[in-house]
């Protein structure tokens, strides 16, 4: 059974025990909902206590059931049985209670947790808001304005955090169980506190409700779920118990079944799964005990950074002692401003430093599991380094090239054991970005692409696979996305017009921003390598903007002007629209709508995307999904640039792209595009 009832005396042990995280199933809640039952009716029961087997309390509802109608008992009646159980209820808490699981912790009388535990109400990561009395109940206990930023974040509250918050009751040392049967003696000797359904929430000053929308519409961006939140905790503050209650179940329903909902468990199950691919189910990935990084500019003390976040030891090679103190100084900048910015410590960050060695000498690395190539962009110069490995590494050692246009099989050529080599691309910056596109070459045995993949969970990031071409699955988007927006710029809109509309559809920024912000002579120095190989990349405003040494708000000016005191505040420029009208003397023009941009952009994207599908240069649509969400910023609640296409129609996308190829502004739509037209979704190319 998924619950046991053990009596320790005159205290009832009530257990979960449904793995893997002790899901609130339907049977699950059948089973508590006897437990109450049967414990009310015990007359030798004083207490219930409330814990999980495994390695979590419970984590929520059943990610099987999502999307299904739910059967009873529905959690918020279990919840109310719990509460309203003529014995008090004790959770006993370890790991993670989250969402429904953390709903019936406050169901229950008390709370009480072990040290490592964590709880929350992450339902807007899923478009939706608690659905079983958590936004009405936990202002109750914490007030509105800690409930109102737990429930629109949906971030976790660590127990030392929830203790001095009044979240949970104590913090238990020792072994949960026995800890929280002597809790239960002693609370149910002492008077009782009111279950939170009877209890009034805090009066707020009256400026409290306005200030706080404004801050989660700023927040939220265009995501429906924290505003419906908010108003949530809001109702539950200005009505009785059981109106909040209804008001919540009814916004709960209203958005489990929204487009917003619907991309955010498609991320959800896509990043779930990204960790752990199907093709490498059953291989096991080497050990890594430590690690060195060949670099340490930007990129490279990015990496490094990662790395001793999550606890390994780092050896830092650089071709100088010059270079070593520069790489060093980089390290210290990443943690000096984490600290600043409240993200860490002085001594976790003083610990982080310490674990890093900083050397020109490629001998240390002779006993290292892992090094991260992290040299400048150039062939050669990688060539020259893994040479350099090649020979001094253990045989086992994994070889990786961090690497964002160059062909891994070319940097590889002529390693010793080239089965041990893989292109790890980190995104800048790399300690703070949360994507890795993990790129075999032919040679790479599925033990180091197991490697990469560990490793990307070891530094939690989102690791993809990626086949070999040029800017692998990101940017080679990219370069589409670039040349669309100078497309419609020749067509007749401006930067600040392409710009705004591709916010509107969701992004942080919008292509012409991003390069300002990135610098424009990144890109200009891989378009001149394409050149080299016979690509014509297409970039003609972008070149003579390059040309004149405008390569962003580094120089002052690119896309936009900047002045001297504000670097970051753009401006049109009378330079950048005089170049434009020059290069758009033989283009039509017209006029351009926010949705049209949006169009001329987006949707050869997904045409560029349906390509590198069919050629296996991703394996799956939601894999070219993360990439944009992680990589590229693509709006999370839209589920990504496939996902969009599906739920905006393919067919519908098809003809779009029809009309836009009619006037000399996109490519023809793929084979691939077409035929998952008929089918309304992406499918694969055989």
């Amino acid at each position: 059974m998924a619950v046991t009832i053990e009596f320790k005396s005159d205290i009832a042990v009530v257990t979960v025990d449904n793995p893997p995280v002790n899901a609130l199933s339907q049977s699950v809640r059948q089973d508590l909902w006897k437990a109450v039952e049967r414990l009310d009716a015990e007359p030798s029961v004083r207490a219930v206590v409330l814990i999980c087997e495994g390695r979590t309390f419970m984590a929520g509802a059943d990610v099987n059931e999502f999307g299904k109608p739910p059967l009873p008992p529905h959690l918020p009646d279990l919840i109310a049985r719990i509460e309203t159980a003529t014995k008090p209820w004790i959770a006993a808490i370890h790991g993670s209670a989250l969402g429904g699981g953390f709903e019936v912790a406050l169901g229950c009388r008390f709370r009480i947790a072990v040290s490592s535990a964590s709880v929350g109400l992450p339902e807007v990561r899923l478009g939706i808001v608690p659905g079983a009395g958590g936004s009405v109940r936990l202002p109750r206990l914490i007030g509105p304005a800690l409930a109102t930023d737990m429930v629109t974040t949906g971030t976790p509250v660590t127990a030392a955090k929830a203790r001095s918050q009044g979240l949970i009751d104590a913090i238990i040392e020792g072994d949960l169980e026995t800890g929280a049967i002597d809790f239960a003696r002693a609370a149910v000797d002492q008077c009782l506190p009111l279950p939170l359904r009877q209890r009034s929430v805090p009066v707020v000053d009256a400026t409290f409700w306005e200030a706080t929308e404004k801050a989660v519409a700023s927040r939220a961006k265009r995501e429906d779920a924290p505003l419906r939140a908010l108003a949530c905790v809001r109702k539950a503050a200005e009505s009785d118990f059981d109106t909040a209650m209804a008001f919540e179940r009814r916004t709960f329903l209203e958005l489990r079944s929204s487009p917003q909902a619907s991309a955010l468990r498609h991320v959800y199950f896509a990043e779930r799964s990204a960790t752990r691919p199907p093709e490498l189910a059953g291989i096991e990935p080497r050990p890594i005990r430590s690690a060195a990084v060949v670099g340490g500019g930007t990129m490279g003390a990015g990496i490094a950074a990662a790395l001793r976040d999550a606890g390994l030891p780092v050896t830092l090679v650089e071709r100088d002692e010059v270079a070593v103190e520069r790489g060093l100084s980089n390290l210290r900048s990443i943690f000096e401003s984490a600290v600043k910015r409240g993200r860490t410590t002085s001594e976790t960050a003083a610990e982080r430093l310490s674990g890093i060695i900083g050397t020109t000498d490629y001998g240390v690395l002779a006993r290292v599991d892992i090094v991260i190539e992290a040299v400048f962009e150039d062939l050669d110069v990688k060539r020259e380094v893994f040479g350099k490995l090649s020979t001094i590494c253990r045989s086992d050692a994994v070889l990786a090239t961090n690497t964002s246009y160059l062909n891994p099989e070319q940097i590889s050529a002529g390693i010793k054991h080239p089965e041990r080599f893989v292109g790890l691309h980190f995104f800048s910056p790399a300690h703070a970005m949360k994507l890795l596109e993990i790129v075999p070459t032919a040679q790479t045995s599925p033990a180091t692409v197991a490697t990469g993949f560990a490793l990307a969970r070891m530094l939690k990031k989102i690791p993809v696979r990626a086949g070999i071409c040029d800017g692998f699955i990101g940017n080679r988007i990219l370069k589409v996305t670039r040349a669309q927006a100078e497309r419609l710029l020749l067509a007749g809109a401006t930067p600040w017009a392409v710009d705004t509309a591709m916010r509107a559809l969701g992004l942080p920024m919008g292509p012409f921003e991003a390069q300002d912000l990135g610098g424009l002579d990144i890109a200009a120095f891989q378009r001149r390598a394409a050149r080299v190989r016979g690509e014509t990349p297409f970039a003609p405003i972008a070149d003579r903007l390059c040309a004149l040494g405008r390569f962003g708000q580094k120089s002052g000016g690119g896309w936009y002007d900047y002045a001297k005191g504000d670097k970051r505040t753009p401006r049109p420029s009378e330079i950048v629209a005089g170049i434009i009208a020059e290069e758009a003397r033989e283009t039509s023009q017209r006029k351009w709508d926010e949705a049209s941009i949006i169009d001329c952009i987006a949707l050869p994207m997904v045409n560029e995307a349906t390509k590198i599908l069919h050629e296996k240069i991703a394996l799956r649509a939601e894999d070219i999904d993360l990439v944009e969400i992680h990589g590229y910023g693509f709006p999370r609640w839209r589920g990504g640039l496939m996902h969009y296409a599906e739920e905006r129609g393919i067919a519908g996308v098809v003809a779009a792209l029809e009309r836009l190829v009619a006037e000399g502004l996109a490519e023809d739509p793929s084979d691939l595009l077409r035929r998952s037209a008929e089918s309304g979704q992406f499918v694969s190319r055989d």
